[in-house]
């Protein structure tokens, strides 16, 4: 039996060959109703759209790049399933890139991709450098870009993160309203945009709260492990802390083994709390206290926003960034 066309399935339905192609590429233009016949009617001849075909005609790819920092963090892999989630449902593939923090990998990813290979990129700063010239490429090609979770000073659009800021803050403030007063915070290239933001929530809970801000406090480490353990040791014995807040979820499990080591009790010598999306906070030993992050859902909204951005890339609303509301869960390692 030769194989359907749309031309076969429009002639079955007493439709126009335009009308079921609108119905396959989920236009707002067409009548639901009709929609739902047209997809009930492919499903019981077995008809499937040639996607790639139509892809090559309307030159795309259908095809979106994710450049993200690790693939070693729950928060990516939580985001990414929101990326692929929405991407699917709208016939589009994904390509998924690693840079390991490094802003020369990010350049070179990029200017692989400026040739055409992609329809558009998501991206989540490597956090490096002063050079970003490598994303302005993109847009100079055509093919739109947008960040989420952390993006650079110099990016002129908006982008999705979370409310980092406020979730800082607030964490802190349990910190302190739990009897702490020697706060160290810790953090990973400091430098990227939601370091900065974190630490700026941080200190000002600080100075709300009447206490000094202690640069001696505030350590800028390292992703590798045992270095960043060595350098969590040198701070609790330097600086004798009575709680940490670990702008990443690495440092925060650094932190507890470090303290473990030394004989450090959580939470009655040391409290512990940290963003994260570990699913399984609950079972560390003592429950770890986290802000956890709308990772799947910021994964979501910025592929929709990137799917937007293709089809009216003028439009105002991409030069605003939208943050998403992270959830506080205090456990045992920052309580009484």
């Amino acid at each position: 039996m030769s194989q359907l066309t749309i031309v076969d399935l429009a002639k079955r339905l007493g439709l126009s060959k335009s009308t079921v192609s609108r119905a396959f590429r989920d236009n707002v233009d067409i009548n639901p109703a009709t929609k739902a016949r047209i997809l009930a009617m492919a499903e019981e001849i077995g008809f499937s759209p040639n996607v790639y075909a139509s892809s090559l005609k309307a030159n795309k790819s259908l095809t979106i790049a994710i450049i993200i920092p690790e693939f070693g963090n729950k928060f990516f892999s939580q985001a990414i399933k929101g990326i692929e989630a929405v991407a699917r449902s709208k016939g589009y593939h994904t390509l998924i890139y690693v840079t390991d923090h490094q802003v020369q990998n990010e350049a070179s990813i990029i200017r692989s991709l400026a040739n055409g290979r992609v329809d558009g990129v998501i991206i989540s700063a490597s956090g490096e450098g002063k050079d970003h010239s490598h994303i302005q490429l993109l847009e100079e090609r055509g093919i739109p870009v947008m960040f989420f979770d952390r993006a650079y000073d110099d990016w002129k659009g908006g982008y999705i993160t979370g409310n980092d800021f406020d979730s800082a803050y607030l964490a802190t403030k349990h910190l302190i309203t739990n009897a702490c007063k020697r706060i160290a915070y810790l953090a990973i290239n400091p430098n990227v945009s939601i370091g900065k933001v974190r630490k700026n929530g941080y200190e000002k809970a600080l100075l709300e709260a009447g206490l000094t801000i202690h640069p001696e406090l505030i350590l800028d480490t390292v992703n590798d492990a045992e270095q960043n353990m060595r350098d969590i040791a040198a701070l609790i014995e330097r600086e004798k802390p009575d709680a940490i807040f670990a702008s990443v979820e690495r440092l925060a499990i650094s932190s507890i083994r470090v303290a473990k080591q030394q004989g450090i009790r959580i939470p009655e010598d040391l409290k512990i709390i940290c963003f994260s999306c570990l699913d399984i906070a609950d079972l560390i030993d003592p429950a770890l206290s986290v802000v956890k992050q709308p990772a799947y859902e910021m994964g979501e909204l910025v592929t929709k926003y990137l799917l937007d951005k293709m089809d009216d890339p003028t439009s105002d609303k991409f030069a605003n960034s939208v943050y998403l509301d992270s959830q506080l869960i205090f456990q045992k390692s920052s309580l009484k």
